[in-house]
């Protein structure tokens, strides 16, 4: 999606006015934001010393959180809308958008502390420029979960908005903020400037990670391991179970067998004909 927003930008004509302004990223599942990095994977590749393998997959992430704390180096605004819990990787994604609005019971934090290890793809560089040095130690090292309401509080969270209506609250902080849009731009520049955000200080942190991380005990990779059982748990409520499946706000499933082609999706494409092989090839029966 960055990719295609800045090849749309590099392509149009400099005279026209871009119908892109703002970049909003959120989720899709229901009470959860981003619960961060696959840990599960983190623990197979330590137990097998392959360290090009971790950096590459944190390497990856340290370049989606640099372009969106940049804004792309496009004149856009990137958002961060955060309504249910963002940990780790997760709360660094949060971070590295130009704001973040938030719900007042979201829960967000570094849990990475409880097995030995620091939040390495952008963490210290987003808190440290927003809060301080000595925020960011505290927060990191601490292991702490915050709640939104909270977070607002130090001044990370810019807005907090209403669970029930969140995206409606975020439109709306869209359309205040495009009154001034000129000058709110700017002054993203001007910070940018002032404390710039430089590429290779992400990746210099993210190779101490690496080498942090394969220096692990096996306790705290049994820890890493329980908290990847809690990561699912989270996103299999108890409510799920019969089906383990969480239906997302695009699911593109059908409601009932009686639709007739061709129809139109979501996204506005035509289907003309019924191109899966059962009624509903993804549902999983309760054991």
């Amino acid at each position: 999606m960055q990719q295609a927003i800045m090849d749309f930008f590099a392509n149009k004509p400099s005279a026209t006015d871009s119908p892109i302004q703002y970049f909003i990223l959120c989720s899709q599942i229901p009470g959860v934001f981003n619960l961060g990095g696959d840990l599960a994977l983190f623990v197979k590749l330590i137990r097998e010393k392959k360290k090009a393998q971790l950096l590459a997959y944190a390497t990856a992430c340290i370049d989606l959180c640099y372009l969106n704390s940049v804004s792309m180096h496009l004149p856009l605004t990137t958002i961060s809308l955060v309504e249910g819990t963002a940990l780790g990787g997760g709360f660094e994604s949060a971070l590295s958008g130009n704001i973040l609005l938030a719900t007042k019971n979201a829960e967000m934090g570094f849990p990475e502390i409880r097995f030995n290890l620091f939040p390495g793809m952008g963490a210290y560089s987003f808190l440290a420029r927003i809060a301080g040095t000595a925020a960011a130690d505290k927060m990191i090292s601490s292991g702490k979960i915050y709640s939104g309401k909270a977070l607002y509080k130090k001044g990370l969270v810019h807005q907090l908005i209403d669970s029930k209506r969140s995206h409606e609250d975020a439109k709306q902080f869209i359309r205040r903020h495009r009154r001034s849009g000129n000058g709110h731009r700017a002054l993203q520049l001007v910070r940018q400037r002032y404390h710039p955000l430089i590429y290779e200080e992400l990746v210099d942190i993210t190779e101490i990670w690496v080498n942090a991380a394969l220096k692990l005990e096996n306790k705290n990779l049994r820890m890493m391991e329980r908290l990847v059982q809690a990561q699912l748990n989270k996103t299999s409520p108890e409510k799920y179970v019969k089906k383990r499946l969480v239906r997302t706000g695009q699911d593109r499933r059908f409601t009932s067998s009686s639709q007739s082609f061709p129809l139109t999706d979501w996204s506005g494409k035509e289907i003309v004909s019924d191109r899966r092989k059962n009624v509903d090839r993804r549902t999983l029966h309760k054991d």
